[in-house]
């Protein structure tokens, strides 16, 4: 039995996350096996999304998180790590310098990834492997600048598009003019070629919302179940939702956009059901690491 550790770094822009998670081989067989997530609520969107700059206090946090999680990955002995961030970093006038501090001062690479780059690591978890092969699924992933979505059909993608639509940007009114409307124009295309369509969610906020289905399917949230959910939290304060639903500050003020996007998705998709799988850009990056590392040794 050999047990190799990697790391993901996933910088959003609503919070930044480091996940270890350790790859135990034997027999053949490779094992992944989560061993500790640290999450970090930044929201560089806050600023980025108002201002397209990351303000010099972010700055400063931005490049401590990262200098810990430098010590943090060497502790672990790390076999490997990729850092990726998503539309914040993207849309910030001073990302690449913000980008090559974090090199000097931390010693880790960021990569800025597209939508559909970010789609394409996420889907290299293999979840493709349990889906019906004989139905299409519309994968959406809604972060807090921007909402991704990948229509599959016979297990292979087919369709992706990024859609300038996220949970910060709902929360800052950022979102541009019509931009819901391209969303909706899009859904109504995809769905008219294609028959019995199923939706798939990723992201922490519609993990969030379906712990709260009741009474909750094993990996299924049904579109009349998060019409509740999201009228019921609607009618919460912002306190309310962080001491009664045990909401971090920066989930509770993005969780009814969230549910507003997912809710206006399924909608026009004509979709009753949305699967969680609890996959994310973390879990994809690990995977990645792991078949990069299996090749070189196969070559080796």
């Amino acid at each position: 039995m050999k047990i190799i550790k990697f790391a993901a770094i996933d910088i959003g822009s609503n919070a930044i996350r480091l996940l270890f998670t350790n790859v135990i081989e034997k027999n053949g067989e490779a094992y992944l096996k989560k061993s500790s997530l640290i999450r970090v609520p930044i929201r560089l969107g806050a600023d980025t999304f108002t201002n397209q700059l990351i303000s010099s206090k972010k700055e400063e946090k931005m490049v401590n998180a990262m200098i810990a999680f430098r010590k943090l990955m060497d502790i672990h002995e790390v076999q490997a790590y990729r850092a990726c961030a998503t539309s914040a970093m993207r849309e910030a006038s001073n990302g690449s310098q913000l980008i090559e501090r974090i090199k000097k001062e931390a010693d880790i690479e960021i990569d800025v990834i597209s939508g559909k780059e970010e789609a394409n690591i996420i889907f290299s978890n293999k979840f493709t492997s349990i889906l019906d092969p004989n139905k299409n699924y519309l994968y959406v992933d809604v972060g807090g600048g921007s909402t991704e979505i990948t229509l599959f059909s016979g297990g292979v993608a087919h369709f992706s598009c990024s859609f300038n639509v996220g949970t910060i940007k709902i929360l800052k009114n950022c979102v541009p003019l019509n931009e819901f409307i391209r969303i909706k124009e899009c859904l109504l295309d995809i769905c008219a070629s294609k028959d019995n369509i199923e939706l798939i969610g990723s992201g922490g906020n519609i993990n969030k919302l379906f712990k709260y289905a009741s009474p909750r399917d094993e990996r299924n949230l049904s579109y009349l179940e998060l019409k509740n959910i999201h009228s019921l939290f609607s009618s919460m304060s912002y306190d309310d939702l962080m001491i009664n639903y045990d909401m971090n500050p920066d989930r509770a003020d993005v969780i009814i956009p969230a549910a507003t996007i997912f809710l206006s998705i399924m909608e026009w998709a004509n979709s009753s059901v949305i699967q969680i799988p609890k996959i994310g850009v973390s879990d994809g990056i690990i995977h990645q690491l792991y078949q990069e590392y299996s090749a070189s040794n196969v070559m080796a």
